[in-house]
C-alpha cells in the first residue's frame, strides 16, 4: 500500500506540470484571439474613417491607463504590416498631481524603444486654485490638457493626435449629452479641431471596454491609477455607465446597436430644423400612386362629404 502511495505522490508534480502547461496553452490561445479581434477592429476603424495616411506622424497620447496602453500596443503592431508608412510618437502630460509615479511611463517607453516625450505642466495647481472645494475638476482639467496637447502636436510636427476612447466611451458620451446637455452628440472617431489646426483620431472606436480590460490584464501593463487628483469620477458619467452596463446585461449587443445607430442617422426622422428643411416640405402627387400593401383587403366606412368645396375646406384646415 505504501508503494502505491509513493507512486501517486511521485506522479503528482508531473500531473501539475501537465495541467499548468495546458492552462498556459489555453491562455495563450485566448490572448491570440483577443489580440486579433482588437487588431481587426482598430484596422477597420482606421480604414472606415481614413484615420492614418501615408507619411503621417501620429502623436499617441498616453495617460498610463489601460486604454492608452492598449492603443499604443495595437498601433505598434499594425505599423509593422500597414500598407502605408507612418510614425508613432508617444506623449504623456505630467500634470504634477501629488503622488504621480513619474518613473513608470519613461521606463516602459524606454523598453519599447519608441520616440516619446513627457510634457511637464502643473495644471493640478491651476485647477485647485480655480475650482471650489467639492466641485468637479474634470471640465477645467480636460480643457487645460487638451490645449497643451494640441499645441505640442504642432511643436513636434504631428499630423494626427490619437486618443484612447473606445466604443463604450462614445456611447456614454452620447447619453451624457442627451440627458444633461439637451443635445444629440457624442465623440466622433475622427475630429477636426475648431481652429482647423489639429486632427484627432480615436483608433479604439470599434473596441469594447471589456475586451480592452482583458487585453491589458494579459499584457500586464504598468497601470497608473486615475484618481491621483483626489477628484471623484464624474458622477453623471458614472450613472450613465451603470445604466448601459445594466442594459447590456439584460440584452447583450445593445451597446453595439446604439453605436451602429450613430452611424445610421436619418435627418428627416429627427427634429433639427438647422439640419433638415422641414418648413419647405411639399406634396407631390404628380405620378401615379403605388398600391399600398394588401389594399384589396381594405374596407371604408363613414359619411362622405356632400360636395367638393366642403372637402377642400376640410383639407385646408
Amino acid at each position: 500500500m505504501s508503494s502505491h502511495t509513493e507512486s501517486a505522490s511521485h506522479n503528482e508534480p508531473d500531473r501539475k506540470a501537465e495541467l499548468t502547461a495546458e492552462q498556459a496553452k489555453k491562455q495563450k490561445t485566448k490572448f491570440n484571439k483577443l489580440q486579433k479581434k482588437l487588431r481587426r477592429e482598430v484596422g477597420k476603424a482606421i480604414a472606415d474613417y481614413n484615420m492614418i495616411e501615408e507619411g503621417d506622424r501620429i502623436m499617441v497620447c498616453l495617460s498610463g491607463g489601460k486604454d492608452s496602453y492598449t492603443m499604443l500596443d495595437i498601433l505598434m503592431s499594425l505599423q509593422k504590416s500597414a500598407p502605408v508608412n507612418f510614425e508613432l510618437v508617444a506623449v504623456n502630460m505630467d500634470q504634477k498631481q501629488p503622488g504621480f509615479p513619474e518613473h513608470v511611463l519613461p521606463e516602459y517607453l524606454d523598453q519599447l524603444g519608441i520616440e516619446y516625450y513627457i510634457i511637464n505642466r502643473d495644471t493640478y495647481s491651476v485647477v485647485k486654485e480655480k475650482i471650489p472645494e467639492g466641485a468637479t475638476t474634470c471640465g477645467l482639467c480636460s480643457r487645460l490638457r487638451r490645449g497643451t496637447l494640441y499645441s505640442f502636436a504642432e511643436d513636434i510636427k504631428a499630423t494626427k493626435i490619437a486618443l484612447g476612447h473606445h466604443r463604450d466611451d462614445i456611447v456614454e458620451t452620447l447619453f451624457l449629452n442627451m440627458f444633461y446637455g439637451s443635445r444629440l452628440s457624442g465623440m466622433p472617431p475622427k475630429l477636426l479641431s475648431d481652429d482647423g489646426r489639429n486632427i484627432v483620431i480615436r483608433p479604439l472606436s470599434y473596441c469594447r471596454e471589456k475586451d480592452i480590460i482583458a487585453f491589458a490584464n494579459f499584457k500586464e501593463f504598468p497601470i497608473i491609477p486615475c484618481n491621483l487628483c483626489g477628484s471623484q469620477e464624474n458622477l453623471q458619467r458614472q450613472n450613465i455607465k451603470l445604466m448601459l452596463k445594466d442594459w447590456d446585461r439584460q440584452q447583450p449587443g445593445r451597446i453595439e446597436h446604439i453605436f451602429n445607430s450613430m452611424q445610421n442617422i436619418k435627418l428627416s426622422q429627427m427634429a433639427d430644423t438647422s439640419l433638415f428643411d422641414f418648413k419647405s416640405l411639399q406634396l407631390d402627387r404628380s405620378t401615379e400612386r403605388k398600391e399600398y400593401e394588401f389594399a384589396d383587403d381594405q374596407t371604408v366606412d363613414g359619411k362622405p362629404a356632400r360636395d367638393a368645396v366642403k372637402m377642400v375646406n376640410i383639407v385646408n384646415l
